[in-house]
């Protein structure tokens, strides 16, 4: 049976919004939310990964489990991989690296992603869902992934590219969920690889998977969870939540 392990970075100093994951949303931490969703999926191998002092504190106070990684990592999956190699003895045949920023994730959702990442078909696994508006659509904050074709619920499809540009609407264009799923093999290659062009230029890391061939399969499910990233969002979220 493969051994699981989801791996969720977080780290205080966001340039939109600082300390962010320390926000309350209904008298609650944000990363304590995103924590409490990934231990809903009953995975033993729950972490965070952070290079702050008052994460980790929180997270073990509450009883969860939490490293204190470097401060030199300049992504988020780097962070991901020093938990995977140093705590996990590089053991674990599939790795979530779980964003720390979207408190309204459905934990059934990290499920089915990692029930689909069990069957080998691709390098990594991410999600996505329709867009509500075309506000939604055309702002800038919001990842858009363009597949290779119509995706449905309990469907994954292949992706063709990711961005943040102003779009028209097209069928095969998905908001895309912040959380990714690798093989062991493919997240030891992932951090091998030097940071791509593209990557760099729309500060997307998956661009540096696509520049290089490697396969991102894409899950389509009904729920938008929200990406927290600025004053705006966190307003949001606290009247969603």
């Amino acid at each position: 049976m493969n051994k699981i392990a989801i791996i969720i970075p977080s780290r205080l100093e966001a340039v939109r919004l600082p300390n962010k994951p320390l926000e309350l949303i209904n008298n609650k931490e944000m990363i304590l939310h995103v924590y409490e969703a990934a231990k809903k999926t009953n995975t033993e191998e729950v972490y965070v990964a952070t290079p702050d002092q008052k994460i980790k504190d929180l997270i073990e106070n509450r009883g969860g489990k939490a490293v204190l990684t470097s401060f030199k990592h300049q992504t988020g999956t780097d962070r991901v991989y020093e938990v995977f190699k140093n705590e996990l003895n590089s053991k674990p045949n599939i790795i979530v690296n779980l964003q720390g920023d979207m408190p309204n994730i459905d934990s059934n959702d990290i499920t089915n992603l990692i029930t689909y990442m069990n069957k080998g078909k691709c390098d990594i696994g991410t999600l996505a869902s329709s867009f509500s508006s075309d506000m939604e659509l055309t702002n800038e904050n919001n990842v858009k992934v363009k597949v290779n074709e119509k995706l449905e619920i309990n469907k994954f499809g292949q992706a063709t590219d990711f961005f943040r540009a102003d779009v028209k609407k097209n069928e095969n264009l998905y908001h895309h969920i912040g959380i990714y799923a690798f093989t062991n093999k493919a997240l030891v290659r992932y951090v091998s690889l030097k940071r791509s062009k593209l990557e760099l230029e729309r500060k997307l890391e998956q661009m540096r998977a696509l520049e290089n061939s490697m396969t991102i399969h894409v899950g389509y499910i009904n729920s938008s969870p929200l990406s927290v990233d600025t004053k705006e969002d966190l307003i949001k979220i606290k009247e969603i939540m």
